[in-house]
């Protein structure tokens, strides 16, 4: 049987020697995101600009991590993965990559187009409604159908471990650009991926998780040292890729161990920070990508010279983009 300490086991738990090992391999496909200086009230924060992926956005590290670790026997069966977009993305572009047949379930209210890249890199795509329908289970049954291997969105081993490349690679720049080490990181949180994986790759650094207002599920999590689900009611948010109904034990006993603190931000506060990046780092944001930034310049968070923020993602409709810049 195979030992969880297996780095090609399922039931292992993700480690800084994986985040390593991801990043090593990243690194032999992708240049290194920029590292972008930003001047606030005095300091300088460092913005790592993530939407500046070739699908635009940080999900493409732990699905290249976890699809170039299939077995060829699994890469026959193809994969099957749920996202709102850009893990649709990321999950597409890797399979194309290496071959490999993909079918994205994604919901059918999801950005036009999130959808229409995912159909471009080639994957196959099921519509489903997030309010009523269980993706979750929706990928179960597809990958019982034809054998395919699920793909999480965060609720892996591989997929924290990639996307906590983002963090080696940050401090990386930020040691060689300013010679100091970051103390805290602020990242968007939907299901916890990639701040669980940057929890573990910066063992150092003190860990603030951005969520949407009603979509808090890690943050109230946290706070009650138990994992809560979204309320059934939770209200609209412009932050489509953070709408997770309920974190994983994985992302979340991560966070927990590391004591993360958790905020949360307003569709204002978020178009506000889109405005911003446009204006100051002539960045794209989409809302899920910017609510680091936000909680930052909402005042959220307590920052300083050693404060690293990551602009996650960019991948967002025109007419939304053109919205956010007018109000």
């Amino acid at each position: 049987m195979t030992e969880p300490s297996d780095p090609l086991s399922p039931d292992r738990k993700p480690s800084r020697e994986g985040i390593e090992r991801a990043a090593k391999k990243i690194s032999a496909i992708l240049p290194p995101t920029p590292l972008m200086p930003l001047k606030y009230e005095g300091v300088t924060l460092w913005c790592k600009a993530e939407c500046l992926q070739p699908i635009g956005s940080f999900k493409i590290r732990g699905a290249w991590h976890r699809l170039s670790d299939l077995t060829e026997e699994e890469r026959a069966r193809g994969v099957v993965a749920f996202s709102s977009g850009n893990h649709a993305q990321g999950v597409a572009w890797a399979a194309k990559r290496l071959g490999v047949r993909a079918i994205i379930v994604m919901p059918a209210d999801a950005p036009k187009r999130k959808i229409e890249s995912t159909r471009g890199y080639g994957a196959e795509v099921i519509l489903y409604d997030r309010r009523s329908e269980d993706r979750v289970a929706i990928a179960d049954r597809i990958a019982a159908e034809t054998g395919a291997v699920v793909v999480p969105s965060f609720d892996d081993p591989w997929v924290i471990e990639g996307q906590g490349s983002t963090g080696l690679e940050a401090m990386v720049q930020i040691i060689a650009q300013a010679g100091i080490h970051p103390h805290r990181v602020v990242s968007c949180c939907g299901g916890g991926g990639l701040a669980a994986g940057i929890a573990l790759a910066m063992p150092g650094a003190r860990i603030t998780v951005v969520e949407p207002d009603g979509w808090d599920d890690m943050g109230n999590s946290l706070r009650g040292k138990k994992i809560v689900p979204v309320e059934a009611n939770a209200p609209d948010t412009v932050c489509d890729a953070l709408q997770t109904p309920l974190v994983s034990p994985l992302t979340y006993s991560i966070l927990k161990e590391r004591k993360a603190d958790a905020v949360s931000v307003s569709d204002e506060e978020v178009f506000h920070a889109m405005r911003h990046a446009h204006e100051r780092l002539r960045l794209v944001l989409e809302p899920g990508g910017a609510v680091a930034l936000a909680a930052v310049l909402a005042g959220k968070v307590e920052v300083d010279d050693r404060t690293l923020i990551i602009l996650s993602g960019g991948n967002v409709d025109p007419a939304l983009f053109s919205r956010a810049l007018a109000s």
